[in-house]
Protein backbone atom coordinates (compact mmCIF):
# COMPACT_ATOMS: atom_id res chain seq x y z
CA UNK A 1 0.00 0.00 0.00
CA UNK A 2 1.17 3.53 -0.96
CA UNK A 3 1.65 5.95 1.35
CA UNK A 4 -1.12 8.10 0.21
CA UNK A 5 -3.07 5.11 0.55
CA UNK A 6 -2.37 4.45 4.27
CA UNK A 7 -2.95 8.38 5.08
CA UNK A 8 -6.42 8.17 3.21
CA UNK A 9 -7.11 4.85 5.41
CA UNK A 10 -6.72 6.62 8.53
CA UNK A 11 -8.42 9.31 7.17
CA UNK A 12 -11.58 7.64 6.86
CA UNK A 13 -11.08 6.24 10.44
CA UNK A 14 -10.99 9.74 11.39
CA UNK A 15 -14.25 10.43 9.61
CA UNK A 16 -15.59 7.34 11.29
CA UNK A 17 -14.45 8.09 14.90
CA UNK A 18 -16.12 12.05 14.52
CA UNK A 19 -19.47 10.41 13.60
CA UNK A 20 -19.67 8.27 16.61
CA UNK A 21 -18.63 10.80 18.85
CA UNK A 22 -17.93 14.45 17.63
CA UNK A 23 -16.70 16.13 20.72
CA UNK A 24 -13.85 13.17 21.54
CA UNK A 25 -12.80 13.27 18.15
CA UNK A 26 -12.00 16.52 16.74
CA UNK A 27 -9.86 17.14 13.79
CA UNK A 28 -7.38 19.54 12.48
CA UNK A 29 -7.59 18.85 8.55
CA UNK A 30 -4.75 20.05 6.68
CA UNK A 31 -5.56 20.26 2.93
CA UNK A 32 -5.87 22.67 0.20
CA UNK A 33 -9.71 22.83 -1.87
CA UNK A 34 -9.76 19.93 -4.03
CA UNK A 35 -11.19 16.29 -4.93
CA UNK A 36 -9.37 14.64 -1.91
CA UNK A 37 -10.56 17.17 0.88
CA UNK A 38 -14.18 17.55 -0.69
CA UNK A 39 -14.27 13.50 -0.95
CA UNK A 40 -13.44 13.33 2.96
CA UNK A 41 -16.19 15.64 3.78
CA UNK A 42 -18.89 14.19 2.00
CA UNK A 43 -17.80 10.78 3.74
CA UNK A 44 -18.14 12.57 7.35
CA UNK A 45 -21.81 14.21 5.91
CA UNK A 46 -22.56 10.37 5.06
CA UNK A 47 -21.71 8.66 8.50
CA UNK A 48 -23.28 11.54 10.68
CA UNK A 49 -26.26 11.01 11.56
CA UNK A 50 -29.01 13.07 10.43
CA UNK A 51 -30.03 14.08 14.01
CA UNK A 52 -26.46 15.46 14.40
CA UNK A 53 -26.22 19.00 13.99
CA UNK A 54 -23.04 19.76 11.43
CA UNK A 55 -22.61 23.29 11.07
CA UNK A 56 -20.16 25.49 8.81
CA UNK A 57 -17.74 27.96 10.92
CA UNK A 58 -16.76 31.14 8.26
CA UNK A 59 -13.69 32.82 8.91
CA UNK A 60 -15.01 36.10 9.61
CA UNK A 61 -17.98 35.21 11.82
CA UNK A 62 -18.87 38.02 14.48
CA UNK A 63 -19.12 37.31 18.35
CA UNK A 64 -22.92 37.95 18.17
CA UNK A 65 -23.14 35.37 15.91
CA UNK A 66 -20.85 33.04 17.05
CA UNK A 67 -21.95 32.88 20.86
CA UNK A 68 -25.15 34.70 20.65
CA UNK A 69 -26.77 38.09 21.46
CA UNK A 70 -29.55 40.41 21.34
CA UNK A 71 -32.25 39.89 18.42
CA UNK A 72 -33.14 43.50 17.93
CA UNK A 73 -36.05 42.22 16.02
CA UNK A 74 -37.77 40.14 18.44
CA UNK A 75 -36.80 42.69 21.10
CA UNK A 76 -38.62 45.42 19.31
CA UNK A 77 -41.56 43.60 18.50
CA UNK A 78 -41.80 42.13 22.26
CA UNK A 79 -40.71 45.70 24.22
CA UNK A 80 -38.37 43.86 26.18
CA UNK A 81 -34.64 42.89 25.37
CA UNK A 82 -34.11 38.91 23.28
CA UNK A 83 -31.35 37.24 23.49
CA UNK A 84 -31.10 34.77 20.40
CA UNK A 85 -28.67 31.54 20.28
CA UNK A 86 -25.83 31.87 18.38
CA UNK A 87 -23.78 29.18 16.52
CA UNK A 88 -21.80 27.31 19.37
CA UNK A 89 -25.17 26.59 21.11
CA UNK A 90 -26.77 25.38 17.54
CA UNK A 91 -23.99 23.06 16.93
CA UNK A 92 -24.65 21.42 20.62
CA UNK A 93 -23.95 17.58 20.03
CA UNK A 94 -22.81 17.97 17.04
CA UNK A 95 -19.80 19.78 15.07
CA UNK A 96 -18.12 22.39 13.43
CA UNK A 97 -16.44 22.74 10.03
CA UNK A 98 -14.11 25.62 10.07
CA UNK A 99 -13.12 27.15 6.81
CA UNK A 100 -9.75 28.81 6.61
CA UNK A 101 -9.55 27.83 10.37
CA UNK A 102 -5.88 29.47 9.95
CA UNK A 103 -7.46 33.02 9.29
CA UNK A 104 -9.78 32.79 11.93
CA UNK A 105 -9.46 36.08 14.56
CA UNK A 106 -7.76 35.60 17.79
CA UNK A 107 -11.07 36.24 19.23
CA UNK A 108 -13.31 33.34 17.59
CA UNK A 109 -10.25 30.97 18.54
CA UNK A 110 -10.50 32.39 22.60
CA UNK A 111 -14.48 31.28 22.49
CA UNK A 112 -14.22 27.79 20.69
CA UNK A 113 -10.79 26.75 23.27
CA UNK A 114 -13.32 27.53 25.70
CA UNK A 115 -16.24 25.78 24.49
CA UNK A 116 -13.70 22.91 23.52
CA UNK A 117 -12.63 22.88 27.16
CA UNK A 118 -16.12 23.41 29.13
CA UNK A 119 -18.53 22.31 26.79
CA UNK A 120 -20.72 25.29 27.29
CA UNK A 121 -20.59 29.12 26.18
CA UNK A 122 -21.61 31.47 28.88
CA UNK A 123 -23.65 34.83 27.24
CA UNK A 124 -23.62 38.52 29.34
CA UNK A 125 -25.70 41.47 26.97
CA UNK A 126 -27.17 44.32 28.64
CA UNK A 127 -27.65 43.16 31.93
CA UNK A 128 -29.06 39.43 30.88
CA UNK A 129 -26.73 36.62 31.22
CA UNK A 130 -27.04 33.12 29.40
CA UNK A 131 -25.56 29.95 30.09
CA UNK A 132 -26.01 27.35 26.86
CA UNK A 133 -24.45 24.23 26.64
CA UNK A 134 -22.41 23.46 23.85
CA UNK A 135 -20.51 19.78 23.61
CA UNK A 136 -19.30 19.69 20.24
CA UNK A 137 -16.88 18.64 18.09
CA UNK A 138 -14.93 20.77 15.87
CA UNK A 139 -13.65 19.44 11.83
CA UNK A 140 -10.88 22.47 11.23
CA UNK A 141 -9.63 22.72 7.61
CA UNK A 142 -6.28 24.26 7.51
CA UNK A 143 -5.50 25.39 3.70
CA UNK A 144 -2.85 27.26 4.90
CA UNK A 145 -0.14 28.20 2.46
CA UNK A 146 3.22 28.68 3.56
CA UNK A 147 4.10 29.04 7.50
CA UNK A 148 0.19 29.96 7.69
CA UNK A 149 -0.87 27.79 10.46
CA UNK A 150 -4.02 27.25 12.58
CA UNK A 151 -3.54 28.62 16.48
CA UNK A 152 -1.30 26.56 18.50
CA UNK A 153 -3.79 26.90 21.40
CA UNK A 154 -6.53 25.35 18.94
CA UNK A 155 -4.99 23.02 17.01
CA UNK A 156 -3.31 21.38 20.92
CA UNK A 157 -7.00 21.16 21.56
CA UNK A 158 -7.99 18.49 18.14
CA UNK A 159 -7.49 14.84 18.68
CA UNK A 160 -6.76 13.86 14.98
CA UNK A 161 -4.03 15.61 13.08
CA UNK A 162 -5.13 14.87 9.51
CA UNK A 163 -2.65 15.92 6.41
CA UNK A 164 -3.83 14.97 2.76
CA UNK A 165 -1.84 17.37 0.79
CA UNK A 166 0.37 14.09 0.09
CA UNK A 167 -2.72 12.03 -1.03
CA UNK A 168 -3.53 11.93 -4.70
CA UNK A 169 -6.78 10.78 -6.50
CA UNK A 170 -5.49 7.43 -7.08
CA UNK A 171 -5.19 6.97 -3.82
CA UNK A 172 -8.76 6.98 -2.69
CA UNK A 173 -10.52 4.11 -1.60
CA UNK A 174 -14.31 3.08 -0.64
CA UNK A 175 -15.41 3.69 2.52
CA UNK A 176 -14.95 0.95 5.65
CA UNK A 177 -17.94 2.02 7.25
CA UNK A 178 -21.51 3.13 6.91
CA UNK A 179 -24.31 4.46 9.00
CA UNK A 180 -24.81 1.35 10.13
CA UNK A 181 -21.66 0.60 11.97
CA UNK A 182 -21.82 4.41 13.19
CA UNK A 183 -25.53 3.43 15.13
CA UNK A 184 -24.01 -0.12 16.71
CA UNK A 185 -20.51 2.38 17.84
CA UNK A 186 -22.65 5.01 19.30
CA UNK A 187 -24.65 2.28 21.37
CA UNK A 188 -21.86 0.29 22.53
CA UNK A 189 -19.50 3.82 23.29
CA UNK A 190 -21.08 4.06 27.56
CA UNK A 191 -19.80 0.27 27.87
CA UNK A 192 -15.94 0.92 27.25
CA UNK A 193 -13.70 1.03 29.92
CA UNK A 194 -9.83 1.83 29.21
CA UNK A 195 -7.19 -0.29 30.53
CA UNK A 196 -4.45 0.96 33.04
CA UNK A 197 -1.93 -0.47 30.53
CA UNK A 198 -3.57 1.29 27.45
CA UNK A 199 -3.14 4.81 29.35
CA UNK A 200 0.38 3.70 30.59
CA UNK A 201 1.61 2.89 26.78
CA UNK A 202 -0.17 6.32 25.62
CA UNK A 203 1.43 8.64 27.84
CA UNK A 204 4.57 6.59 27.72
CA UNK A 205 4.45 6.89 24.07
CA UNK A 206 3.79 11.22 24.09
CA UNK A 207 7.02 11.57 26.53
CA UNK A 208 9.18 9.51 23.78
CA UNK A 209 7.28 11.71 21.09
CA UNK A 210 8.41 14.80 22.89
CA UNK A 211 4.91 15.69 23.54
CA UNK A 212 4.93 18.11 26.40
CA UNK A 213 1.26 18.99 26.11
CA UNK A 214 -0.97 16.83 28.72
CA UNK A 215 -3.80 17.17 26.39
CA UNK A 216 -2.04 15.17 23.96
CA UNK A 217 -2.47 11.58 25.75
CA UNK A 218 -6.05 12.47 26.93
CA UNK A 219 -7.08 12.67 23.84
CA UNK A 220 -5.58 9.73 22.20
CA UNK A 221 -7.47 7.66 25.16
CA UNK A 222 -10.69 9.35 23.71
CA UNK A 223 -9.72 7.95 20.30
CA UNK A 224 -8.75 4.32 21.42
CA UNK A 225 -12.43 4.25 23.43
CA UNK A 226 -14.29 5.34 20.13
CA UNK A 227 -12.03 3.35 17.98
CA UNK A 228 -12.99 -0.34 20.16
CA UNK A 229 -16.43 0.61 19.47
CA UNK A 230 -15.84 1.07 16.24
CA UNK A 231 -14.84 -2.73 15.44
CA UNK A 232 -17.79 -4.04 17.34
CA UNK A 233 -15.51 -4.37 21.11
CA UNK A 234 -16.53 -3.19 24.50
CA UNK A 235 -12.44 -3.69 25.32
CA UNK A 236 -9.75 -1.65 24.05
CA UNK A 237 -7.02 -4.01 22.59
CA UNK A 238 -3.70 -3.27 21.26
CA UNK A 239 -4.63 -1.99 18.04
CA UNK A 240 -7.62 0.31 18.95
CA UNK A 241 -4.17 2.01 21.29
CA UNK A 242 -2.23 1.89 18.15
CA UNK A 243 -4.51 3.42 16.21
CA UNK A 244 -4.67 6.55 18.72
CA UNK A 245 -1.08 6.98 18.61
CA UNK A 246 -1.01 7.42 14.82
CA UNK A 247 -3.44 9.56 14.53
CA UNK A 248 -3.38 11.74 17.73
CA UNK A 249 0.34 11.14 18.94
CA UNK A 250 2.38 10.71 15.75
CA UNK A 251 1.98 13.72 14.32
CA UNK A 252 2.10 16.37 17.48
CA UNK A 253 6.03 14.72 17.90
CA UNK A 254 8.66 16.80 18.19
CA UNK A 255 11.39 14.37 18.13
CA UNK A 256 12.30 10.78 17.18
CA UNK A 257 12.69 8.04 19.93
CA UNK A 258 15.74 7.31 20.78
CA UNK A 259 17.15 3.96 19.11
CA UNK A 260 17.70 0.72 20.53
CA UNK A 261 21.23 0.90 20.36
CA UNK A 262 21.02 4.09 22.55
CA UNK A 263 18.87 2.18 25.48
CA UNK A 264 21.03 -1.28 25.40
CA UNK A 265 23.98 1.04 25.94
CA UNK A 266 22.34 2.63 28.96
CA UNK A 267 21.33 -0.47 30.28
CA UNK A 268 23.41 -3.07 32.91
CA UNK A 269 24.79 -6.54 31.40
CA UNK A 270 22.79 -8.97 32.66
CA UNK A 271 23.42 -11.26 35.64
CA UNK A 272 23.01 -14.68 33.98
CA UNK A 273 21.84 -16.60 31.12
CA UNK A 274 19.06 -17.89 33.33
CA UNK A 275 17.66 -14.95 34.22
CA UNK A 276 18.01 -13.28 30.51
CA UNK A 277 15.88 -16.40 28.99
CA UNK A 278 13.15 -16.00 31.83
CA UNK A 279 12.95 -12.44 30.82
CA UNK A 280 12.75 -13.36 27.04
CA UNK A 281 10.04 -15.67 27.74
CA UNK A 282 7.84 -13.14 30.23
CA UNK A 283 7.70 -10.62 26.95
CA UNK A 284 8.33 -12.10 23.68
CA UNK A 285 6.75 -9.55 21.99
CA UNK A 286 7.68 -6.79 24.48
CA UNK A 287 5.65 -4.41 26.84
CA UNK A 288 2.85 -2.68 25.16
CA UNK A 289 4.31 0.48 25.46
CA UNK A 290 7.00 -0.59 23.33
CA UNK A 291 4.74 -1.66 20.76
CA UNK A 292 2.54 1.38 20.64
CA UNK A 293 5.49 3.40 19.99
CA UNK A 294 6.66 1.76 17.45
CA UNK A 295 2.64 2.36 15.57
CA UNK A 296 3.39 5.55 16.05
CA UNK A 297 6.77 6.00 15.11
CA UNK A 298 5.91 4.32 11.54
CA UNK A 299 3.23 7.07 11.34
CA UNK A 300 5.62 9.56 12.06
CA UNK A 301 6.73 11.39 8.37
CA UNK A 302 10.31 10.83 7.73
CA UNK A 303 11.06 14.41 7.21
CA UNK A 304 9.73 15.40 10.41
CA UNK A 305 12.91 16.97 11.70
CA UNK A 306 13.54 19.22 9.08
CA UNK A 307 10.27 20.49 9.06
CA UNK A 308 10.41 21.10 12.71
CA UNK A 309 13.47 23.24 11.72
CA UNK A 310 11.77 25.20 9.35
CA UNK A 311 8.82 25.77 11.24
CA UNK A 312 10.78 27.70 14.21
CA UNK A 313 12.84 29.22 11.92
CA UNK A 314 9.87 30.97 10.25
CA UNK A 315 7.86 31.71 13.52
CA UNK A 316 11.13 34.06 14.70
CA UNK A 317 11.36 35.36 10.97
CA UNK A 318 7.52 36.23 10.63
CA UNK A 319 4.27 37.77 12.20
CA UNK A 320 2.16 35.40 10.87
CA UNK A 321 -0.19 35.25 14.33
CA UNK A 322 -1.74 38.55 12.67
CA UNK A 323 -2.64 37.10 10.01
CA UNK A 324 -4.39 34.14 11.44
CA UNK A 325 -7.21 36.41 12.10
CA UNK A 326 -6.73 40.12 11.66
CA UNK A 327 -10.35 40.38 9.92
CA UNK A 328 -11.03 43.48 7.53
CA UNK A 329 -13.56 45.13 9.43
CA UNK A 330 -16.30 47.80 8.37
CA UNK A 331 -15.73 51.43 9.57
CA UNK A 332 -18.00 52.60 12.65
CA UNK A 333 -16.78 56.10 13.02
CA UNK A 334 -16.28 58.34 9.95
CA UNK A 335 -18.36 60.18 7.49
CA UNK A 336 -21.91 58.81 7.09
CA UNK A 337 -22.48 57.49 3.85
CA UNK A 338 -26.44 56.27 4.39
CA UNK A 339 -28.07 52.72 5.28
CA UNK A 340 -27.49 49.04 4.31
CA UNK A 341 -29.86 46.51 5.18
CA UNK A 342 -27.71 43.91 7.36
CA UNK A 343 -27.46 42.10 11.04
CA UNK A 344 -27.51 44.48 14.24
CA UNK A 345 -24.60 43.51 15.56
CA UNK A 346 -22.30 44.56 18.73
CA UNK A 347 -20.77 48.12 18.15
CA UNK A 348 -23.04 48.66 14.89
CA UNK A 349 -25.16 51.69 14.67
CA UNK A 350 -28.79 51.15 14.16
CA UNK A 351 -30.06 53.61 11.71
CA UNK A 352 -33.53 53.85 13.64
CA UNK A 353 -35.35 56.09 11.10
CA UNK A 354 -34.05 53.81 8.09
CA UNK A 355 -35.88 51.15 10.19
CA UNK A 356 -38.92 52.46 10.82
CA UNK A 357 -39.20 53.78 7.15
CA UNK A 358 -38.69 50.23 6.07
CA UNK A 359 -40.88 48.69 8.66
CA UNK A 360 -44.08 50.86 8.17
CA UNK A 361 -45.53 50.15 5.14
CA UNK A 362 -45.85 46.54 6.33
CA UNK A 363 -47.71 47.27 9.35
CA UNK A 364 -51.45 46.62 8.20
CA UNK A 365 -50.61 43.16 7.09
CA UNK A 366 -48.14 42.21 9.81
CA UNK A 367 -50.83 43.24 12.78
CA UNK A 368 -53.87 41.06 10.51
CA UNK A 369 -51.36 38.12 9.99
CA UNK A 370 -50.37 38.06 13.73
CA UNK A 371 -53.72 38.81 15.31
CA UNK A 372 -52.13 40.20 18.64
CA UNK A 373 -53.70 41.92 20.61
CA UNK A 374 -51.14 44.77 21.09
CA UNK A 375 -52.03 46.32 17.65
CA UNK A 376 -50.48 49.54 18.63
CA UNK A 377 -47.12 48.26 18.79
CA UNK A 378 -44.83 48.63 15.86
CA UNK A 379 -43.82 45.00 14.22
CA UNK A 380 -40.40 45.51 13.40
CA UNK A 381 -38.87 41.99 11.43
CA UNK A 382 -35.15 40.90 10.80
CA UNK A 383 -35.17 42.24 7.28
CA UNK A 384 -36.52 45.80 8.05
CA UNK A 385 -33.22 46.60 10.32
CA UNK A 386 -30.73 49.20 8.78
CA UNK A 387 -27.35 50.06 10.07
CA UNK A 388 -25.62 53.41 9.42
CA UNK A 389 -22.64 53.04 6.89
CA UNK A 390 -19.88 54.85 7.40
CA UNK A 391 -16.47 56.01 5.06
CA UNK A 392 -13.20 56.76 6.65
CA UNK A 393 -10.55 58.07 5.12
CA UNK A 394 -7.28 56.03 5.63
CA UNK A 395 -3.96 58.11 6.23
CA UNK A 396 -1.19 57.97 3.19
CA UNK A 397 2.19 57.86 3.09
CA UNK A 398 3.89 59.53 -0.54
CA UNK A 399 7.64 58.25 -0.58
CA UNK A 400 9.95 60.58 -2.48
CA UNK A 401 12.56 58.91 -3.98
CA UNK A 402 14.93 60.75 -5.72
CA UNK A 403 18.14 60.52 -8.16
CA UNK A 404 20.94 62.70 -6.83
CA UNK A 405 23.53 61.09 -8.71
CA UNK A 406 26.07 62.47 -11.03
CA UNK A 407 23.84 61.84 -13.95
CA UNK A 408 20.96 63.56 -12.36
CA UNK A 409 22.63 66.17 -10.83
CA UNK A 410 24.59 67.66 -13.77
CA UNK A 411 21.60 68.77 -15.40
CA UNK A 412 18.29 68.11 -13.76
CA UNK A 413 18.53 67.75 -10.08
CA UNK A 414 17.47 71.51 -9.61
CA UNK A 415 14.17 70.84 -11.73
CA UNK A 416 13.64 67.85 -10.19
CA UNK A 417 13.62 69.93 -6.47
CA UNK A 418 11.22 71.85 -7.80
CA UNK A 419 8.70 69.08 -8.83
CA UNK A 420 8.86 67.51 -5.69
CA UNK A 421 8.70 71.20 -3.59
CA UNK A 422 5.54 71.49 -5.24
CA UNK A 423 3.91 67.54 -4.92
CA UNK A 424 5.09 68.25 -1.24
CA UNK A 425 2.81 71.44 -1.01
CA UNK A 426 -0.37 69.74 -2.22
CA UNK A 427 0.31 66.48 0.21
CA UNK A 428 0.18 69.08 2.75
CA UNK A 429 -2.94 70.47 1.85
CA UNK A 430 -4.24 67.03 1.94
CA UNK A 431 -2.52 66.42 5.06
CA UNK A 432 -1.00 63.46 4.14
CA UNK A 433 2.47 62.18 5.19
CA UNK A 434 5.57 62.50 2.88
CA UNK A 435 9.16 60.54 3.43
CA UNK A 436 12.15 61.14 1.37
CA UNK A 437 14.83 58.71 0.55
CA UNK A 438 17.81 59.89 -1.54
CA UNK A 439 20.11 57.93 -3.41
CA UNK A 440 23.58 58.74 -5.18
CA UNK A 441 26.98 57.09 -4.78
CA UNK A 442 27.15 53.67 -3.15
CA UNK A 443 23.85 53.61 -1.31
CA UNK A 444 20.04 55.20 -0.40
CA UNK A 445 19.48 57.60 2.40
CA UNK A 446 16.47 58.23 4.55
CA UNK A 447 16.52 61.53 4.42
CA UNK A 448 13.05 62.13 5.83
CA UNK A 449 11.08 59.47 8.13
CA UNK A 450 7.34 59.90 7.64
CA UNK A 451 6.47 63.00 8.16
CA UNK A 452 3.43 65.96 7.59
CA UNK A 453 5.88 68.55 8.60
CA UNK A 454 5.78 70.67 5.04
CA UNK A 455 9.11 73.05 6.70
CA UNK A 456 11.52 69.49 7.23
CA UNK A 457 10.68 68.05 4.17
CA UNK A 458 11.70 71.33 2.14
CA UNK A 459 14.96 71.76 4.34
CA UNK A 460 15.57 68.46 3.59
CA UNK A 461 15.33 68.22 -0.46
CA UNK A 462 17.11 71.72 -0.21
CA UNK A 463 20.43 70.36 1.07
CA UNK A 464 20.02 67.24 -0.93
CA UNK A 465 23.51 67.24 -2.78
CA UNK A 466 24.44 65.24 -5.90
CA UNK A 467 26.67 63.60 -7.62
CA UNK A 468 28.49 59.95 -7.92
CA UNK A 469 27.27 56.32 -8.91
CA UNK A 470 23.68 55.64 -9.46
CA UNK A 471 22.44 52.58 -6.83
CA UNK A 472 19.22 52.14 -8.07
CA UNK A 473 18.89 48.80 -6.62
CA UNK A 474 19.06 50.30 -3.06
CA UNK A 475 17.21 52.74 -3.24
CA UNK A 476 13.99 50.54 -4.93
CA UNK A 477 14.45 48.02 -2.22
CA UNK A 478 14.91 50.70 0.90
CA UNK A 479 11.39 52.57 -0.85
CA UNK A 480 10.03 48.95 -0.58
CA UNK A 481 11.02 48.19 3.23
CA UNK A 482 9.94 51.55 4.04
CA UNK A 483 6.20 51.52 2.24
CA UNK A 484 5.58 47.82 3.72
CA UNK A 485 6.29 49.20 7.31
CA UNK A 486 3.77 52.21 6.07
CA UNK A 487 1.53 49.81 4.93
CA UNK A 488 1.60 47.48 8.35
CA UNK A 489 0.38 50.27 10.20
CA UNK A 490 -2.82 50.55 8.04
CA UNK A 491 -1.91 53.59 6.05
CA UNK A 492 -1.53 52.87 2.31
CA UNK A 493 2.00 54.03 0.80
CA UNK A 494 2.75 55.46 -2.66
CA UNK A 495 6.20 55.35 -4.05
CA UNK A 496 7.11 58.25 -6.72
CA UNK A 497 10.39 57.13 -8.04
CA UNK A 498 12.49 60.06 -9.67
CA UNK A 499 15.22 59.00 -11.87
CA UNK A 500 16.51 58.63 -15.00
CA UNK A 501 17.01 54.69 -14.94
CA UNK A 502 20.72 54.75 -15.44
CA UNK A 503 21.81 52.44 -13.10
CA UNK A 504 25.78 51.42 -12.15
CA UNK A 505 26.04 50.90 -9.35
CA UNK A 506 25.48 47.51 -7.40
CA UNK A 507 24.78 46.59 -3.80
CA UNK A 508 27.97 44.70 -3.90
CA UNK A 509 30.15 47.16 -5.93
CA UNK A 510 29.42 45.38 -9.08
CA UNK A 511 29.64 47.54 -12.13
CA UNK A 512 26.95 48.60 -15.12
CA UNK A 513 25.48 45.28 -16.30
CA UNK A 514 25.28 44.11 -12.66
CA UNK A 515 23.73 47.27 -11.54
CA UNK A 516 20.69 47.08 -13.87
CA UNK A 517 19.73 43.57 -14.14
CA UNK A 518 19.92 43.79 -9.86
CA UNK A 519 17.07 47.10 -10.26
CA UNK A 520 15.31 45.14 -12.64
CA UNK A 521 14.75 42.01 -10.05
CA UNK A 522 14.35 44.65 -7.09
CA UNK A 523 11.80 46.46 -9.68
CA UNK A 524 9.60 43.35 -9.79
CA UNK A 525 9.64 42.23 -6.68
CA UNK A 526 8.24 45.71 -5.34
CA UNK A 527 5.26 44.60 -8.22
CA UNK A 528 4.25 41.68 -6.31
CA UNK A 529 3.78 44.18 -2.95
CA UNK A 530 1.21 45.73 -5.10
CA UNK A 531 2.05 49.61 -4.12
CA UNK A 532 1.07 52.28 -6.21
CA UNK A 533 4.45 53.51 -8.04
CA UNK A 534 5.02 56.65 -10.38
CA UNK A 535 8.09 56.92 -12.20
CA UNK A 536 9.01 59.91 -13.15
CA UNK A 537 12.09 60.41 -16.03
CA UNK A 538 14.04 62.98 -15.63
CA UNK A 539 16.60 62.22 -18.09
CA UNK A 540 16.72 65.60 -20.90
CA UNK A 541 15.99 62.92 -23.44
CA UNK A 542 13.76 60.10 -21.97
CA UNK A 543 15.06 56.90 -22.94
CA UNK A 544 13.89 52.68 -22.97
CA UNK A 545 15.48 52.32 -19.87
CA UNK A 546 13.02 54.46 -17.56
CA UNK A 547 10.42 53.04 -19.13
CA UNK A 548 11.61 49.17 -19.21
CA UNK A 549 11.97 49.59 -15.19
CA UNK A 550 8.53 51.52 -15.29
CA UNK A 551 7.17 48.13 -16.48
CA UNK A 552 8.91 45.77 -14.26
CA UNK A 553 7.24 47.47 -11.48
CA UNK A 554 4.26 48.07 -12.82
CA UNK A 555 4.33 51.71 -12.56
CA UNK A 556 3.30 54.56 -14.04
CA UNK A 557 5.49 56.36 -16.54
CA UNK A 558 5.66 60.01 -16.35
CA UNK A 559 8.26 61.94 -18.47
CA UNK A 560 9.38 65.01 -16.55
CA UNK A 561 10.04 67.01 -19.87
CA UNK A 562 6.50 66.55 -21.02
CA UNK A 563 4.66 66.96 -17.37
CA UNK A 564 4.50 69.67 -15.02
CA UNK A 565 3.93 69.31 -11.76
CA UNK A 566 0.39 69.95 -11.75
CA UNK A 567 0.10 66.70 -14.05
CA UNK A 568 2.69 64.93 -11.83
CA UNK A 569 0.50 65.55 -9.05
CA UNK A 570 -2.60 63.84 -10.96
CA UNK A 571 -0.20 60.86 -12.36
CA UNK A 572 0.62 60.36 -8.13
CA UNK A 573 -2.87 60.39 -6.83
CA UNK A 574 -4.29 58.46 -9.92
CA UNK A 575 -1.98 55.08 -9.51
CA UNK A 576 -2.73 55.78 -5.31
CA UNK A 577 -6.27 55.27 -6.13
CA UNK A 578 -7.47 58.88 -5.26
CA UNK A 579 -7.83 60.65 -8.54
Amino acid sequence: MSDGATIWADAMIAAALVAIDPPAASVLLRAGAGPVRDQWLDLLHELMPSSTPLRKLPPSISDDRLLGGIDLAATLQAGRPVLQRGLLADADGGGLIAVMAERMSQSTVAHLCVALDTGAISIERDGMSLRAPARLGLIALDEGIGDERVSPALADRLACHLDLSKVARVDLGESLFDSSDIAAARALLPQVRLPDEAITALTTTACALGIDSLRAPLLACRVARIAAVLDGETGVAEQHVACAARLVLAPRATRLPASDDEESAEQPEPQDNAAENEDDDRSQDGPLEDRVLEAAQAAIPADLLKRLQEERATRFRSSSAGKQGTAQKAPKRGRPIGARRGEWRAGARLNVLETLRAAAPWQPLRRRTQRSGKSGRLIVHKDDIRITRFKQRSGTTTIFVVDASGSSALQRLAEVKGAVELLLAECYIRRDEVALIAFRGKGAELLLPPTRSLTRAKRSLAALPGGGGTPLSAAIFAATELALAVKAKGQAPTIVLMTDGRANVARDGGGRSEAEAEALVAAKQLALTGIPVVLVDSSPRPQDKAAQLAGAMQARYVALPHADAARLSQAVMAQAGRG
